[in-house]
């Protein structure tokens, strides 16, 4: 299991959007070079930051830029805007255990809170870092 690389993308995108603010237009083919990736992955990946009130893009060839402070975006309003995991659950379980066996009859009484409980940690250690909190990091390393 792997969150999705729309995640570590998402934040390697803000990064550069706020680096390059003040000299480069953070267009899609810009962003793309860093990351990169298609400018069409990066252009889906803006439009759910979009839509998640994380930046605002400009259309035709006018870049994206953050929609709020760098400190009022966290790992998880990223997390949860670009949709890493199906239904927003972190762990897929499987379908169909066989019912007639004791641990299949069993598995999601023995694991679901777990999982559940394991998922909450996570988040709350993603709510508790900040885009600001890597833009600071990644400054120190440039310099």
């Amino acid at each position: 299991m792997q969150i999705s690389s729309r995640f570590t993308i998402a934040v390697h995108v803000l990064l550069c959007i706020e680096f390059f603010k003040d000299s480069r237009k953070a267009t899609s083919d810009f962003l793309a070079s860093s990351v990169n990736a298609n400018p069409v992955v990066i252009r889906k990946l803006l439009q759910q930051l979009k839509r998640a009130g994380i930046v605002r893009v400009a259309r035709g060839s006018g870049g994206a830029e953050t929609a709020r402070p760098l400190e009022k975006i966290t790992l998880l309003d990223l997390y949860n805007a670009v949709e890493c995991v199906d239904r927003g659950k972190l762990f897929h379980f499987h379908e169909n255990p066989n019912l007639l066996c004791p641990v299949g009859k069993n598995i999601h009484e023995v694991l679901d809170k777990r999982l559940e409980k394991i998922q909450e940690v996570m988040e709350v250690q993603m709510e508790s870092v900040t885009m600001r909190d890597l833009f600071w990091d990644a400054q120190k390393l440039m310099k």
